[in-house]
């Protein structure tokens, strides 16, 4: 966590004063006179706490803090300094404290005051504050404060007993303080309770001492016996006493070094960032409808024996389950080793390789009866080729608008499957060869070897094959097409763009049109809206076109029953409700 967490007290000499301080290190500890000098390493003590190795190190003797906060070196003048060390923790020449975390690489570095000018004087601002004007009721307790400019600051005051002090207690802090106003705050309840400890037990230790004292020599009656001096004369001639002095602890610093490096340790691995998704996008609530329809089945299959189905059933029902689940995320344990495996055997790697080999005339062709929800009918030999060729098209589409029968040795209706790989002895019908409504690719055998450069290293190279892309409505050279459409082609023949920016491209031109696609749902289906009504929503969905339209309208078949129920329950709970009333 990058922040300081500090030690202050309120002398009454001088006023508020930082004791001790603790900063975190990311790179080498500086070197040089202006960042604090480092004339030795001496290893004096080593503990293992928390993953913290810690070490003391000798550094060059810097004078506390100034008096004021727009001091721009940090180092008060020595006539500044208590008599009785009240104001000082570690004293001229001793070694100051620095824990190494083995895991992050990062010091913890503790010594009276930051070395850096800036730092010292937001710490320096804090302290003041703290101890001054930023208290809460009671002056005992946290309070947050702090400002873009000087840091945010979390800081809990508090007395520690002192018999030789006016009201027998002196006035301390611990603040934490750092840039970042929101992790700070969020960490308000840890730090509370982790700095109230500290405070339980510096408070424990000085009470000892403060009853010890009482009991040897009541400072209350030996007051009221002592005659009246002046109250300037009073307070010089009573200096604050060290805190060491106060708990009867030589070891305190070096206790507070530990209390401080573990806490901001655990305060910055305690809260992490994480990317939010937001929605579930309909892809995700589709397969995950599918894999409950795919458990209910299989705990109906459970103990019962069924009838064996067609030999044409399995591949249909293959085709679905493969529809449902896409090739990055699959849900289901055997599609996804099958999708490895042939992916490792394929020969499309991506849309954009897929252009580069049919041709952008052709490849535009298939892609536009692909968006429009026609029947994609493939020919060939070889199984493998004809999957990859669908794992490549069905990326332009949401995965509810995908059924797939990947290798049939019969015709299937366009109502069972919008993508169909035949073996090239299938006979198509007539009707279906002359339809709009769908688009054939035949493979053939290459009559040139060098027809087709091999673009990958696959393991079968396209220059064997021969690809004809065919249709009873092709696709005009001039015809605008889908938006959709236009901005695909435009991603793939932008060289910039590798393969994986391509396919997150995809993924949000998807999701900005099943976004349209849920508008014109709710306008049409749920509402029933006239006509004049939505066309002026599809001028301003920007979708006026015909194929746009047509696309919008088979992309809604794609919608998630999800969706669907919550989106019908959520218009018709107002209506009931009204109807009661």
């Amino acid at each position: 966590m990058n922040a300081i967490v500090a030690l202050c007290h309120f002398c009454e000499l001088h006023g508020p004063r930082t004791l001790f301080c603790t900063e975190v290190l990311h790179s080498p500890l500086p070197q040089g006179a202006g960042s604090g000098d480092i004339s030795g390493q001496n290893e004096q003590a080593e503990e293992e706490e928390g993953g913290i190795q810690m070490s003391s190190r000798i550094r060059s003797h810097s004078p506390a803090e100034g008096a004021s906060a727009d001091s721009s070196s940090p180092g008060p003048k020595k006539s500044d300094m208590c008599e009785a060390s009240g104001c000082r923790s570690l004293a001229g020449g001793h070694p100051g404290y620095v824990s190494h975390d083995k895991e992050t690489s990062i010091k913890y570095v503790s010594h009276q005051h930051p070395n850096h000018p800036q730092l010292f004087s937001i710490v320096r601002q804090a302290c003041v504050r703290s101890l001054s004007c930023e208290v809460c009721p009671g002056r005992e307790g946290p309070i947050f404060f702090g400002d873009e400019q000087h840091g945010f600051v979390f800081s809990h005051t508090f007395f520690i007993k002192d018999s030789l002090a006016r009201g027998f207690q002196r006035w301390y802090s611990i603040i934490t303080i750092m840039m970042d106003r929101i992790y700070l705050i969020n960490s308000w309840p840890f730090l509370l309770g982790k700095i109230r400890g500290i405070i339980d037990e510096l408070q424990g230790k000085a009470l000892k001492v403060f009853e010890a004292e009482q009991f040897g020599c009541p400072q209350r009656a030996q007051r009221m016996n002592t005659a009246f001096t002046p109250f300037l004369h009073q307070r010089n001639g009573n200096a604050a006493r060290s805190l060491t002095s106060l708990t009867n602890d030589e070891n305190l610093w070096a206790c507070l070094h530990t209390s401080f490096a573990w806490l901001l340790k655990a305060c910055g691995s305690r809260l992490t960032e994480k990317l939010l998704e937001g929605a579930p996008t309909e892809d995700t609530l589709v397969q995950m409808e599918k894999l409950a329809d795919l458990k209910e089945e299989s705990e109906g299959w459970d103990g019962s024996e069924e009838e064996e189905k067609p030999s044409s059933q399995p591949d249909v029902v293959e085709g679905q389950e493969l529809s449902k689940s896409s090739p990055e995320t699959s849900l289901m344990p055997d599609c996804n080793s099958w999708n490895i495996a042939h992916r490792r055997l394929s020969v499309f790697r991506s849309l954009r390789h897929m252009r580069q080999v049919l041709g952008a005339a052709a490849f535009r062709m298939l892609a536009w009866h692909v968006l429009m929800g026609n029947q994609v009918i493939w020919k060939a030999r070889d199984m493998d080729l004809v999957q990859s060729a669908f794992d490549v098209l069905r990326t332009m589409l949401p995965i509810g608008c995908v059924r797939i029968i990947p290798y049939s040795e019969q015709y299937e209706e366009a109502y069972r499957c919008n993508f169909l790989g035949l073996s090239p002895h299938v006979q198509i019908p007539p009707h279906i060869l002359a339809s709009e409504f769908a688009v054939l690719v035949e493979v053939r055998a290459a009559t040139r070897s060098s027809l087709y450069p091999t673009l990958f290293d696959d393991e079968q190279s396209l220059n064997k094959y021969e690809f004809v892309v065919t249709s009873g409505s092709p696709v005009a050279a001039d015809r605008v097409g889908p938006t959709i459409l236009n901005k695909i082609e435009a991603a793939l023949t932008n060289q910039n763009l590798s393969v994986d920016v391509v396919d997150q491209c995809l993924v949000c031109l998807k999701e900005e049109w099943m976004n349209k696609v849920k508008v014109l749902f709710k306008f049409t289906k749920v509402d029933s809206r006239p006509k004049e009504d939505t066309q002026k929503l599809l001028s301003i969905l920007g979708a006026a076109e015909e194929d746009n339209v047509k696309l919008l309208k088979f992309w809604m078949t794609g919608l998630s029953k999800t969706y669907k129920s919550h989106l019908m329950s959520t218009v018709r709970s107002p209506t009931s409700s009204e109807s009661r009333n």
